[in-house]
């Protein structure tokens, strides 16, 4: 049966079948090729859409503005300061508006419940740039990568390690459970993710032939990975005050040479951006100041390593992106 996801919304992984998601990677892997042979694709010329960011971010609004552009649309970016959502207007009020003015709007910020009410009332399609809870778009971005890295996703061994209740530790057991990756969660056990969503993925993956796994032993949960995953250990919106505890909990946890060693010869290391791992940003060189410590979720090694493929990332979440923007919007 053809997949047809034109009007749907793009929220969470959970409300797509593994047969759409991997549907959207094979359009990703045409985007990509016809980027990269400057092959014109000017397919919703006409079309207009609307950014709406509460939290900031290099990746997601250039990923979403050079595609729409691409794609041959018009682009209005919103940030935290252009808009009256939640202050003077409703998001179901904000939603009503911009579904009159845009033929897609895409959210990134806070709640998932703001993102899921403005789906509820915009009319248009409207895509995740992340929430608290998950993080879709950055999904499609690393299965694309894994798989051009491997040539294949279902079997992997992938170990998320770090603060995994967060949105990418959530949405990467998503991901894997869909697409038959075995995914570890390598955390200490008060950063698990939480045990209904646990239940939801175990079931899927039972479904899709593959395992997830909860360890808090870095040695036993990273061995014979052929996927290392991280992401800053504080996410944007939480307070400074957590920065000491997360890292008493987590330095155990960063991703080293030693971690890299335990793998696969052939792992590959991934991360979302943005890292820290020197102290060439202002944060980085703040908490080297205050805790003692110049790298933090990853080693500075291993980031720069040939094992590392996070511009391949990055990258892909452009061609991702656009493949999102295009199937929903055709």
């Amino acid at each position: 049966m053809a997949i047809n996801l034109r009007g749907r919304n793009y929220l969470k992984l959970l409300d797509f079948s593994t047969q759409e998601i991997e549907y959207l990677l094979e359009l990703s892997k045409e985007f990509k090729r016809l980027k990269l042979t400057n092959t014109p694709h000017r397919y919703l010329e006409g079309k207009n859409i609307v950014l709406l960011f509460e939290k900031t971010s290099t990746r997601t609004r250039c990923s979403f503005e050079v595609a729409g552009m691409d794609l041959g649309m018009g682009v209005t970016y919103l940030d935290p300061g252009s808009s009256q959502m939640g202050k003077k207007e409703s998001i179901a009020d904000t939603a009503r508006v911009l579904g009159r003015m845009y033929d897609g709007i895409e959210y990134r910020g806070f709640s998932q419940e703001i993102v899921e009410e403005l789906a509820e009332y915009a009319g248009v399609p409207v895509w995740n740039g992340l929430t608290d809870e998950f993080h879709p778009t950055q999904m499609l971005a690393d299965m694309l990568t894994i798989e051009e890295k491997f040539g294949y996703l279902k079997g992997i061994n992938f170990v998320f390690m770090g603060d995994a209740r967060n949105n990418m530790g959530n949405s990467l057991m998503v991901a894997c459970a869909k697409l038959g990756l075995n995914f570890t969660a390598c955390a200490p056990k008060e950063l698990w993710p939480s045990e209904e969503l646990v239940e939801i993925c175990r079931n899927i993956a039972q479904e899709n032939e593959c395992t997830i796994t909860l360890c808090d032993d870095v040695m036993e949960g990273t061995k014979d990975a052929d996927v290392i995953y991280t992401d800053i250990w504080v996410s944007m919106g939480e307070p400074d005050s957590v920065w000491e505890t997360r890292i008493k909990l987590l330095k155990d946890y960063q991703v080293n040479s030693s971690v890299m060693q335990n793998a696969r010869h052939d792992a590959i290391f991934m991360h979302c951006l943005p890292s820290f791992h020197d102290t060439r940003t202002t944060i980085g060189a703040e908490i080297a100041k205050k805790f003692g410590i110049s790298e933090m979720e990853v080693s500075d090694e291993v980031f720069e390593s040939k094992q590392s493929v996070v511009f391949d990332e990055a990258e892909n979440r452009m061609h991702t992106i656009k493949a999102v923007i295009y199937a929903t919007l055709q």
